[in-house]
């Protein structure tokens, strides 16, 4: 069951976003500007689980990537409240800047790893946790623990990630994005490559954030997922927002 939060908890959001618009040319097909994002605002509170929803092409990918500014929104503001005070504009960070705050701050949960080459998911899940504040044996303790409660074999630790299964270099990247959680989670289809059995036990873990105080973004097709984890449903559509509300009501609207 999604948390349900009080009235205080929900005073001073974790991520702010206002007037967010996002568009693309595309200069190796017809020069054509295809608009992405019209102006969405949205706010997301510690321990709050919104979902996005919407149809492919909706934006809710562009909208999790202007956050985590893989993508430069074309005008707008994102402002994340961190743990040493005033909110931080993301969107007029330097790049160094940028990446310490994801390091630190928040993280980015997507279908796909991106691993170094020759590195195992014990290292990538330790420097995760190394990035977020821990001593070298603090993060091997915490990476040791995501992974085993994601069910990954410990003789694959040490193996190249580049020879794991999908599934497995998923659950690889969901220890890295919840290891020492952030304050600010993005998870974009974090379960597609997850059998039964393991997708139970990363819908688990990413249910037990909102206990911790973790606001999480999230963007899932899959219905079920929604109704375990969300406390609130965003629809997208055309780049905007075209309603939003309680999980159980939105739910049962998209089914």
């Amino acid at each position: 069951m999604a948390r349900v939060l009080n009235a205080a908890s929900l005073s001073q959001p974790v991520l702010s976003i206002r007037d967010l618009r996002k568009s693309f040319t595309l200069h190796t097909i017809d020069g054509r500007t295809v608009t992405s994002l019209r102006g969405v605002d949205l706010d997301v509170h510690a321990g709050e689980h919104v979902a996005l929803a919407g149809a492919s092409g909706a934006g809710k990918s562009s909208l999790l990537r202007c956050v985590h500014r893989t993508y430069l929104p074309d005008s707008g503001s994102v402002r994340l409240r961190t743990d040493v005070g005033e909110p931080v504009e993301l969107t007029g960070l330097d790049d160094r800047s940028m990446a310490r705050l994801r390091g630190r701050q928040f993280g980015y949960v997507s279908q796909f790893l991106s691993a170094p080459p020759r590195t195992g998911p014990l290292r990538v899940v330790a420097s995760a946790a190394g990035r977020r504040g821990l001593d070298q044996s603090a993060a091997t303790e915490a990476a040791t623990g995501a992974l085993r409660r994601l069910n990954l074999e410990e003789a694959l630790w040490d193996v190249d990630c580049s020879l794991l299964s999908g599934g497995e270099r998923q659950r690889v990247n969901l220890a890295a994005g919840t290891v020492c959680p952030p304050r600010l989670l993005l998870l974009d289809e974090p379960f597609s490559a997850l059998d039964p059995a393991n997708r139970a036990a990363a819908v688990e873990l990413v249910a037990s954030l909102a206990d911790g105080g973790v606001a999480v973004l999230a963007v899932f097709h899959d219905l079920d997922a929604i109704r375990r984890l969300a406390s609130r449903v965003v629809l997208l559509a055309d780049g905007r927002i075209a309603r939003e509300g309680a999980a159980a009501m939105m739910v049962e609207e998209l089914g």
